[in-house]
Protein backbone atom coordinates (compact mmCIF):
# COMPACT_ATOMS: atom_id res chain seq x y z
CA UNK A 1 0.00 0.00 0.00
CA UNK A 2 2.93 2.32 0.36
CA UNK A 3 4.19 2.84 -2.57
CA UNK A 4 0.65 2.58 -4.44
CA UNK A 5 -0.37 5.60 -1.98
CA UNK A 6 2.96 7.86 -2.28
CA UNK A 7 2.38 7.27 -6.14
CA UNK A 8 -1.28 8.41 -5.85
CA UNK A 9 -0.81 11.45 -4.32
CA UNK A 10 2.52 12.29 -5.88
CA UNK A 11 0.14 12.24 -9.35
CA UNK A 12 -2.47 14.48 -7.44
CA UNK A 13 0.24 17.09 -6.04
CA UNK A 14 1.53 17.56 -9.48
CA UNK A 15 -1.99 17.79 -11.26
CA UNK A 16 -2.52 20.34 -8.47
CA UNK A 17 0.46 22.62 -9.65
CA UNK A 18 -0.63 22.07 -13.58
CA UNK A 19 -4.04 23.40 -12.52
CA UNK A 20 -2.41 26.38 -10.56
CA UNK A 21 -0.01 27.17 -13.71
CA UNK A 22 -2.73 27.39 -16.00
CA UNK A 23 -5.10 29.28 -13.68
CA UNK A 24 -2.16 31.74 -13.31
CA UNK A 25 -1.84 31.67 -17.15
CA UNK A 26 -5.10 32.69 -17.42
CA UNK A 27 -4.75 35.76 -14.80
CA UNK A 28 -2.22 36.75 -17.07
CA UNK A 29 -3.79 36.32 -20.28
CA UNK A 30 -7.28 38.04 -19.51
CA UNK A 31 -5.55 40.90 -17.80
CA UNK A 32 -3.44 41.88 -21.00
CA UNK A 33 -3.80 44.54 -23.26
CA UNK A 34 -5.26 41.95 -25.56
CA UNK A 35 -7.27 40.47 -23.80
CA UNK A 36 -10.79 40.43 -22.91
CA UNK A 37 -10.83 43.58 -20.74
CA UNK A 38 -9.21 45.92 -23.63
CA UNK A 39 -11.23 48.46 -24.25
CA UNK A 40 -11.91 50.26 -27.33
CA UNK A 41 -12.50 54.63 -27.39
CA UNK A 42 -16.18 55.05 -27.83
CA UNK A 43 -17.53 58.26 -29.78
CA UNK A 44 -19.05 60.69 -28.11
CA UNK A 45 -22.57 60.00 -27.62
CA UNK A 46 -25.33 61.09 -24.88
CA UNK A 47 -25.84 59.32 -21.78
CA UNK A 48 -28.79 60.77 -20.98
CA UNK A 49 -29.12 60.73 -16.88
CA UNK A 50 -28.28 56.76 -16.63
CA UNK A 51 -25.32 56.12 -14.10
CA UNK A 52 -22.23 55.80 -16.32
CA UNK A 53 -20.53 52.29 -16.17
CA UNK A 54 -17.70 50.55 -17.41
CA UNK A 55 -19.81 48.99 -20.03
CA UNK A 56 -22.45 50.29 -22.49
CA UNK A 57 -24.50 49.74 -25.73
CA UNK A 58 -24.60 52.46 -28.27
CA UNK A 59 -24.48 53.75 -31.92
CA UNK A 60 -26.33 55.45 -34.36
CA UNK A 61 -29.95 55.51 -36.30
CA UNK A 62 -30.07 56.95 -39.57
CA UNK A 63 -32.77 56.43 -42.73
CA UNK A 64 -31.59 57.29 -46.12
CA UNK A 65 -28.32 58.63 -44.73
CA UNK A 66 -29.67 61.42 -42.39
CA UNK A 67 -29.47 60.81 -38.49
CA UNK A 68 -33.28 60.50 -36.83
CA UNK A 69 -33.81 61.69 -33.76
CA UNK A 70 -36.69 60.97 -30.41
CA UNK A 71 -35.91 57.37 -31.30
CA UNK A 72 -36.62 54.91 -28.13
CA UNK A 73 -33.90 52.45 -27.54
CA UNK A 74 -34.33 49.74 -24.11
CA UNK A 75 -31.85 47.40 -22.98
CA UNK A 76 -33.04 44.69 -20.81
CA UNK A 77 -31.63 41.31 -18.88
CA UNK A 78 -30.28 39.89 -15.59
CA UNK A 79 -32.64 42.27 -13.82
CA UNK A 80 -31.83 45.53 -15.00
CA UNK A 81 -33.51 47.73 -17.61
CA UNK A 82 -33.01 51.11 -18.95
CA UNK A 83 -34.21 53.75 -21.54
CA UNK A 84 -32.69 56.13 -23.28
CA UNK A 85 -33.74 58.53 -27.12
CA UNK A 86 -31.08 59.40 -29.87
CA UNK A 87 -30.16 62.81 -29.73
CA UNK A 88 -29.92 65.42 -33.01
CA UNK A 89 -27.57 62.88 -34.79
CA UNK A 90 -29.25 60.18 -34.64
CA UNK A 91 -26.56 58.91 -31.48
CA UNK A 92 -27.66 56.46 -28.41
CA UNK A 93 -25.84 55.28 -25.87
CA UNK A 94 -27.05 52.44 -22.86
CA UNK A 95 -25.06 51.95 -20.05
CA UNK A 96 -25.45 48.48 -18.12
CA UNK A 97 -23.87 46.90 -15.21
CA UNK A 98 -22.31 44.70 -16.28
CA UNK A 99 -21.09 42.13 -19.64
CA UNK A 100 -23.71 40.13 -19.88
CA UNK A 101 -26.12 39.27 -22.91
CA UNK A 102 -29.11 41.95 -23.36
CA UNK A 103 -32.29 42.32 -25.35
CA UNK A 104 -31.93 45.65 -26.86
CA UNK A 105 -35.72 47.16 -28.52
CA UNK A 106 -36.21 50.06 -30.71
CA UNK A 107 -39.53 51.07 -29.96
CA UNK A 108 -41.04 51.21 -33.09
CA UNK A 109 -43.86 53.34 -32.49
CA UNK A 110 -41.04 56.25 -32.13
CA UNK A 111 -39.52 55.25 -35.89
CA UNK A 112 -41.41 57.40 -38.67
CA UNK A 113 -44.42 55.84 -40.67
CA UNK A 114 -43.73 52.96 -42.91
CA UNK A 115 -40.16 52.95 -41.67
CA UNK A 116 -38.32 49.43 -39.99
CA UNK A 117 -34.77 48.45 -38.96
CA UNK A 118 -33.18 47.13 -42.19
CA UNK A 119 -32.12 43.86 -41.48
CA UNK A 120 -29.96 43.49 -44.47
CA UNK A 121 -27.85 46.35 -43.24
CA UNK A 122 -27.59 45.48 -39.63
CA UNK A 123 -23.75 44.90 -37.87
CA UNK A 124 -22.57 41.23 -38.55
CA UNK A 125 -23.39 38.91 -35.93
CA UNK A 126 -26.26 41.17 -35.37
CA UNK A 127 -29.91 39.97 -35.82
CA UNK A 128 -33.67 40.64 -35.21
CA UNK A 129 -35.19 37.93 -32.64
CA UNK A 130 -37.15 35.56 -34.67
CA UNK A 131 -41.08 37.46 -36.07
CA UNK A 132 -39.85 41.15 -35.01
CA UNK A 133 -37.70 43.27 -36.95
CA UNK A 134 -36.51 45.53 -33.98
CA UNK A 135 -35.47 43.40 -30.70
CA UNK A 136 -31.56 42.00 -31.16
CA UNK A 137 -30.03 39.70 -28.75
CA UNK A 138 -26.62 41.85 -28.09
CA UNK A 139 -23.93 40.57 -26.28
CA UNK A 140 -20.13 42.04 -25.42
CA UNK A 141 -16.68 40.61 -27.65
CA UNK A 142 -14.05 41.01 -26.21
CA UNK A 143 -14.03 44.61 -24.70
CA UNK A 144 -16.63 46.44 -22.36
CA UNK A 145 -18.76 48.55 -25.31
CA UNK A 146 -20.51 47.11 -28.26
CA UNK A 147 -21.48 49.57 -31.42
CA UNK A 148 -24.65 48.53 -32.75
CA UNK A 149 -25.42 51.38 -36.26
CA UNK A 150 -29.14 50.93 -36.85
CA UNK A 151 -30.55 51.65 -40.17
CA UNK A 152 -33.42 52.35 -41.42
CA UNK A 153 -35.48 50.95 -44.85
CA UNK A 154 -39.02 50.97 -46.06
CA UNK A 155 -40.95 47.70 -44.87
CA UNK A 156 -43.67 46.19 -43.11
CA UNK A 157 -42.70 46.12 -39.58
CA UNK A 158 -43.53 41.87 -38.03
CA UNK A 159 -45.07 40.41 -35.34
CA UNK A 160 -44.67 36.84 -34.23
CA UNK A 161 -47.42 34.33 -33.55
CA UNK A 162 -47.29 32.52 -30.51
CA UNK A 163 -47.42 29.44 -32.32
CA UNK A 164 -43.77 30.57 -33.81
CA UNK A 165 -42.75 31.80 -30.40
CA UNK A 166 -43.32 28.37 -29.07
CA UNK A 167 -41.46 26.79 -31.46
CA UNK A 168 -38.65 28.73 -30.84
CA UNK A 169 -38.77 28.89 -27.35
CA UNK A 170 -38.57 24.80 -27.30
CA UNK A 171 -35.86 24.30 -29.46
CA UNK A 172 -33.98 26.59 -27.24
CA UNK A 173 -35.54 24.58 -24.15
CA UNK A 174 -34.27 21.68 -25.73
CA UNK A 175 -30.59 23.26 -26.06
CA UNK A 176 -30.46 24.27 -22.28
CA UNK A 177 -32.33 21.07 -20.98
CA UNK A 178 -29.21 19.13 -22.86
CA UNK A 179 -26.22 21.00 -21.73
CA UNK A 180 -28.13 20.66 -17.84
CA UNK A 181 -28.55 17.13 -18.54
CA UNK A 182 -24.67 16.95 -18.76
CA UNK A 183 -24.19 18.20 -15.15
CA UNK A 184 -27.18 16.78 -13.83
CA UNK A 185 -26.09 13.52 -14.89
CA UNK A 186 -22.93 13.90 -13.33
CA UNK A 187 -24.22 14.40 -9.92
CA UNK A 188 -27.06 12.28 -9.88
CA UNK A 189 -24.25 9.42 -10.43
CA UNK A 190 -22.42 10.60 -7.95
CA UNK A 191 -25.33 10.58 -5.40
CA UNK A 192 -25.85 7.23 -5.96
CA UNK A 193 -22.96 5.79 -5.33
CA UNK A 194 -21.85 8.18 -2.51
CA UNK A 195 -24.88 9.39 -1.29
CA UNK A 196 -23.18 13.25 -1.24
CA UNK A 197 -24.70 16.19 -2.20
CA UNK A 198 -22.18 17.87 -4.09
CA UNK A 199 -22.86 21.58 -3.99
CA UNK A 200 -19.09 21.98 -5.26
CA UNK A 201 -20.39 20.54 -8.65
CA UNK A 202 -20.99 24.29 -9.91
CA UNK A 203 -17.49 24.51 -9.60
CA UNK A 204 -17.18 22.21 -11.78
CA UNK A 205 -18.66 23.43 -14.61
CA UNK A 206 -16.86 27.04 -14.04
CA UNK A 207 -13.70 25.12 -14.39
CA UNK A 208 -14.25 23.51 -17.43
CA UNK A 209 -15.81 26.76 -19.11
CA UNK A 210 -12.18 28.49 -17.75
CA UNK A 211 -10.28 26.08 -19.18
CA UNK A 212 -11.77 26.22 -22.25
CA UNK A 213 -10.83 30.26 -22.24
CA UNK A 214 -7.40 29.75 -21.31
CA UNK A 215 -6.73 27.64 -24.48
CA UNK A 216 -8.98 29.28 -26.69
CA UNK A 217 -6.66 32.83 -25.75
CA UNK A 218 -3.54 31.34 -27.15
CA UNK A 219 -5.29 30.56 -30.27
CA UNK A 220 -6.60 26.70 -30.54
CA UNK A 221 -9.84 25.85 -32.35
CA UNK A 222 -12.35 24.61 -30.33
CA UNK A 223 -12.01 21.37 -31.95
CA UNK A 224 -8.94 20.94 -30.25
CA UNK A 225 -9.82 22.94 -27.00
CA UNK A 226 -13.00 20.57 -26.23
CA UNK A 227 -10.81 17.05 -25.94
CA UNK A 228 -8.54 18.93 -23.57
CA UNK A 229 -11.21 20.30 -21.13
CA UNK A 230 -12.79 16.60 -20.89
CA UNK A 231 -9.21 15.61 -19.99
CA UNK A 232 -8.62 17.97 -17.66
CA UNK A 233 -11.87 17.66 -16.26
CA UNK A 234 -11.44 14.33 -15.37
CA UNK A 235 -7.88 15.07 -13.51
CA UNK A 236 -10.16 17.96 -11.67
CA UNK A 237 -12.54 14.85 -10.22
CA UNK A 238 -9.38 11.99 -9.79
CA UNK A 239 -7.60 15.03 -7.72
CA UNK A 240 -10.83 15.82 -5.67
CA UNK A 241 -11.98 11.99 -4.86
CA UNK A 242 -8.03 11.24 -4.61
CA UNK A 243 -7.38 14.24 -2.18
CA UNK A 244 -10.64 14.56 -0.49
CA UNK A 245 -13.38 12.60 -0.63
CA UNK A 246 -11.50 9.24 -0.40
CA UNK A 247 -10.13 10.36 2.63
CA UNK A 248 -13.03 11.71 4.28
CA UNK A 249 -15.03 8.25 3.20
CA UNK A 250 -12.47 6.02 5.12
CA UNK A 251 -12.58 8.12 8.55
CA UNK A 252 -16.32 7.21 8.05
CA UNK A 253 -17.80 10.66 7.76
CA UNK A 254 -21.69 10.93 7.70
CA UNK A 255 -23.75 12.53 4.68
CA UNK A 256 -24.49 15.90 6.54
CA UNK A 257 -20.57 16.48 7.12
CA UNK A 258 -19.72 15.74 3.49
CA UNK A 259 -21.87 18.16 2.77
CA UNK A 260 -21.02 20.76 4.55
CA UNK A 261 -17.46 19.89 3.43
CA UNK A 262 -19.17 20.40 -0.38
CA UNK A 263 -20.50 23.65 0.88
CA UNK A 264 -17.12 25.07 2.19
CA UNK A 265 -15.30 23.24 -0.89
CA UNK A 266 -17.48 25.57 -3.36
CA UNK A 267 -16.73 28.73 -1.47
CA UNK A 268 -13.10 28.18 -1.67
CA UNK A 269 -13.06 27.11 -5.20
CA UNK A 270 -15.27 29.63 -6.03
CA UNK A 271 -13.21 32.48 -4.81
CA UNK A 272 -10.01 31.44 -6.06
CA UNK A 273 -11.43 31.74 -9.39
CA UNK A 274 -12.41 35.18 -8.62
CA UNK A 275 -8.59 35.71 -7.25
CA UNK A 276 -6.97 34.83 -10.48
CA UNK A 277 -9.95 35.63 -13.01
CA UNK A 278 -11.55 38.76 -11.41
CA UNK A 279 -14.87 40.01 -11.54
CA UNK A 280 -15.50 40.73 -15.22
CA UNK A 281 -17.00 38.50 -18.29
CA UNK A 282 -15.38 36.90 -20.89
CA UNK A 283 -16.44 34.91 -23.77
CA UNK A 284 -15.20 32.56 -26.18
CA UNK A 285 -14.62 32.18 -29.70
CA UNK A 286 -17.97 32.37 -31.53
CA UNK A 287 -19.86 33.59 -28.91
CA UNK A 288 -23.09 35.55 -29.95
CA UNK A 289 -23.37 33.72 -33.28
CA UNK A 290 -25.51 34.91 -35.68
CA UNK A 291 -28.82 32.63 -35.77
CA UNK A 292 -28.73 32.53 -39.62
CA UNK A 293 -29.99 29.08 -39.91
CA UNK A 294 -33.69 28.79 -40.25
CA UNK A 295 -35.90 26.04 -40.44
CA UNK A 296 -39.94 27.68 -40.80
CA UNK A 297 -40.55 30.06 -37.73
CA UNK A 298 -37.34 28.59 -36.00
CA UNK A 299 -33.60 30.46 -35.90
CA UNK A 300 -30.74 29.05 -34.12
CA UNK A 301 -27.22 30.00 -34.80
CA UNK A 302 -24.22 27.01 -35.74
CA UNK A 303 -23.21 27.26 -31.86
CA UNK A 304 -26.62 25.76 -30.81
CA UNK A 305 -26.40 23.18 -33.45
CA UNK A 306 -23.08 22.25 -32.31
CA UNK A 307 -24.36 22.47 -28.49
CA UNK A 308 -27.01 19.90 -28.77
CA UNK A 309 -24.64 17.62 -31.01
CA UNK A 310 -22.24 17.29 -28.48
CA UNK A 311 -24.25 17.11 -25.64
CA UNK A 312 -26.54 14.18 -27.37
CA UNK A 313 -23.16 12.48 -28.37
CA UNK A 314 -21.96 12.42 -24.58
CA UNK A 315 -25.29 11.31 -23.10
CA UNK A 316 -26.03 8.55 -25.70
CA UNK A 317 -22.29 7.82 -24.75
CA UNK A 318 -22.93 7.55 -20.88
CA UNK A 319 -26.10 5.42 -21.73
CA UNK A 320 -24.26 3.01 -22.96
CA UNK A 321 -21.61 3.02 -20.18
CA UNK A 322 -24.22 2.46 -18.03
CA UNK A 323 -26.09 -0.49 -19.58
CA UNK A 324 -23.31 -2.13 -21.34
CA UNK A 325 -20.07 -1.61 -19.98
CA UNK A 326 -18.47 -4.18 -16.63
CA UNK A 327 -18.32 -0.96 -15.15
CA UNK A 328 -21.44 0.74 -15.62
CA UNK A 329 -23.52 -2.27 -13.89
CA UNK A 330 -20.54 -2.41 -11.21
CA UNK A 331 -22.13 1.21 -10.64
CA UNK A 332 -25.52 0.39 -10.91
CA UNK A 333 -24.99 -2.22 -8.30
CA UNK A 334 -23.47 -0.19 -6.12
CA UNK A 335 -26.00 2.17 -6.33
CA UNK A 336 -28.79 -0.50 -5.36
CA UNK A 337 -26.65 -1.82 -2.18
CA UNK A 338 -23.01 -0.73 -1.78
CA UNK A 339 -22.11 -3.51 1.04
CA UNK A 340 -23.85 -6.46 -1.54
CA UNK A 341 -21.57 -4.77 -4.10
CA UNK A 342 -18.41 -5.19 -2.19
CA UNK A 343 -19.16 -8.56 -1.22
CA UNK A 344 -19.33 -9.88 -4.37
CA UNK A 345 -16.17 -9.22 -5.29
CA UNK A 346 -16.56 -5.65 -6.87
CA UNK A 347 -13.84 -2.90 -5.95
CA UNK A 348 -16.03 0.13 -4.83
CA UNK A 349 -13.43 2.66 -4.55
CA UNK A 350 -12.28 2.05 -7.59
CA UNK A 351 -15.84 2.35 -9.19
CA UNK A 352 -15.95 5.47 -7.11
CA UNK A 353 -13.23 7.22 -8.24
CA UNK A 354 -14.33 6.15 -12.20
CA UNK A 355 -17.75 8.14 -10.98
CA UNK A 356 -15.84 11.18 -10.37
CA UNK A 357 -13.32 11.57 -13.22
CA UNK A 358 -16.74 11.09 -15.56
CA UNK A 359 -19.02 13.74 -13.80
CA UNK A 360 -16.19 15.95 -13.39
CA UNK A 361 -15.34 15.47 -17.52
CA UNK A 362 -19.11 15.63 -18.21
CA UNK A 363 -19.17 19.02 -15.78
CA UNK A 364 -16.95 20.87 -17.90
CA UNK A 365 -18.09 20.09 -20.81
CA UNK A 366 -21.12 21.37 -19.76
CA UNK A 367 -19.61 24.70 -18.03
CA UNK A 368 -18.11 25.69 -22.12
CA UNK A 369 -21.99 24.63 -23.43
CA UNK A 370 -23.31 27.12 -20.69
CA UNK A 371 -20.52 29.75 -21.29
CA UNK A 372 -21.60 29.57 -25.04
CA UNK A 373 -25.60 29.47 -23.92
CA UNK A 374 -25.20 32.22 -21.59
CA UNK A 375 -22.71 33.49 -23.12
CA UNK A 376 -20.26 34.32 -21.16
CA UNK A 377 -17.57 32.97 -18.86
CA UNK A 378 -17.37 34.65 -14.87
CA UNK A 379 -16.04 33.61 -11.61
CA UNK A 380 -19.21 31.91 -9.98
CA UNK A 381 -21.19 31.20 -13.33
CA UNK A 382 -21.45 27.72 -12.61
CA UNK A 383 -23.30 28.40 -9.26
CA UNK A 384 -26.19 30.38 -11.09
CA UNK A 385 -27.73 26.90 -12.56
CA UNK A 386 -26.72 24.82 -9.58
CA UNK A 387 -30.36 25.01 -8.18
CA UNK A 388 -31.61 23.84 -11.44
CA UNK A 389 -29.42 21.17 -11.75
CA UNK A 390 -30.55 19.75 -8.24
CA UNK A 391 -34.21 20.55 -9.66
CA UNK A 392 -33.64 18.12 -12.42
CA UNK A 393 -31.90 15.64 -10.58
CA UNK A 394 -35.04 15.75 -8.00
CA UNK A 395 -37.56 15.97 -10.36
CA UNK A 396 -36.12 12.82 -12.38
CA UNK A 397 -35.69 10.69 -9.22
CA UNK A 398 -32.89 10.57 -6.68
CA UNK A 399 -29.71 8.99 -8.07
CA UNK A 400 -31.16 7.72 -11.14
CA UNK A 401 -28.99 8.81 -14.32
CA UNK A 402 -31.95 8.73 -17.00
CA UNK A 403 -34.43 10.27 -14.68
CA UNK A 404 -32.06 13.05 -14.30
CA UNK A 405 -31.58 13.85 -17.81
CA UNK A 406 -35.68 13.62 -18.12
CA UNK A 407 -35.96 16.15 -15.69
CA UNK A 408 -33.30 18.60 -17.57
CA UNK A 409 -35.17 18.64 -20.38
CA UNK A 410 -38.20 19.44 -18.35
CA UNK A 411 -36.46 21.87 -16.35
CA UNK A 412 -34.67 23.72 -19.69
CA UNK A 413 -38.10 23.69 -21.40
CA UNK A 414 -39.64 24.88 -18.67
CA UNK A 415 -37.48 27.84 -18.05
CA UNK A 416 -37.68 28.71 -22.08
CA UNK A 417 -41.20 28.66 -22.22
CA UNK A 418 -41.80 30.54 -18.95
CA UNK A 419 -41.65 34.31 -20.58
CA UNK A 420 -43.98 32.89 -22.87
CA UNK A 421 -46.55 32.66 -20.31
CA UNK A 422 -46.03 35.52 -18.79
CA UNK A 423 -43.86 35.49 -16.25
CA UNK A 424 -41.09 38.00 -15.61
CA UNK A 425 -37.58 37.01 -17.59
CA UNK A 426 -36.13 37.62 -13.66
CA UNK A 427 -38.11 35.05 -12.44
CA UNK A 428 -38.02 32.74 -15.05
CA UNK A 429 -35.96 29.92 -13.10
CA UNK A 430 -38.87 30.00 -10.07
CA UNK A 431 -41.14 28.85 -12.58
CA UNK A 432 -39.18 25.24 -13.15
CA UNK A 433 -38.93 25.12 -9.50
CA UNK A 434 -42.39 25.90 -8.77
CA UNK A 435 -43.53 22.69 -11.06
CA UNK A 436 -40.65 20.66 -8.84
CA UNK A 437 -42.52 21.47 -5.74
CA UNK A 438 -46.08 20.72 -7.16
CA UNK A 439 -44.34 17.49 -9.11
CA UNK A 440 -43.09 15.87 -5.72
CA UNK A 441 -46.00 16.88 -3.66
CA UNK A 442 -47.51 14.13 -5.65
CA UNK A 443 -44.49 12.19 -6.36
CA UNK A 444 -41.65 12.08 -3.73
CA UNK A 445 -39.94 9.72 -5.27
CA UNK A 446 -39.82 11.97 -8.84
CA UNK A 447 -40.12 10.78 -11.95
CA UNK A 448 -38.25 7.39 -12.77
CA UNK A 449 -37.89 7.07 -8.94
CA UNK A 450 -37.44 3.49 -7.55
CA UNK A 451 -35.42 0.95 -6.12
CA UNK A 452 -33.02 1.13 -8.80
CA UNK A 453 -31.18 4.03 -8.66
CA UNK A 454 -28.95 4.11 -11.72
CA UNK A 455 -30.27 3.42 -14.99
Amino acid sequence: MGPTTVTARSYARWVVVLIGVLMAAAMVLLASPTGAHASAEAPDTPGGDQEQTGFYFGGVITFDGEPVEGVTMTIEGNGFEAETVTNAEGKWRLYVPEKEEYVLTVDEDTLPDGVIVDAALLPEGTQPKSGTTASFDVAFGATGTKIINLFLGEGERLTTSFLDQLAERLVSGLNFGLLLALAAVGVSLIFGTTGLTNFAHAEMLTYGAIIALIFANIGLPMWIVIPIVILFGAAFGWVLDAGLWRPLRRRGLGLVQLMIVSIGLSLAIRYTYQFFIGGGTYQLPGAGASRDIRIGPIAVSWIDVLSMGVSIVLLLAVAYWLLRTRIGKATRAISDNPGLAAASGINVDRVIRIVWVLSAALAAVAGVLWAYFRPGIKWDMGVQVLLLIFAAVTLGGLGTAFGALIGSLIVGILVELSTLLGIPPDMKYVGALAVLIIILLVRPQGLLGRKERLG
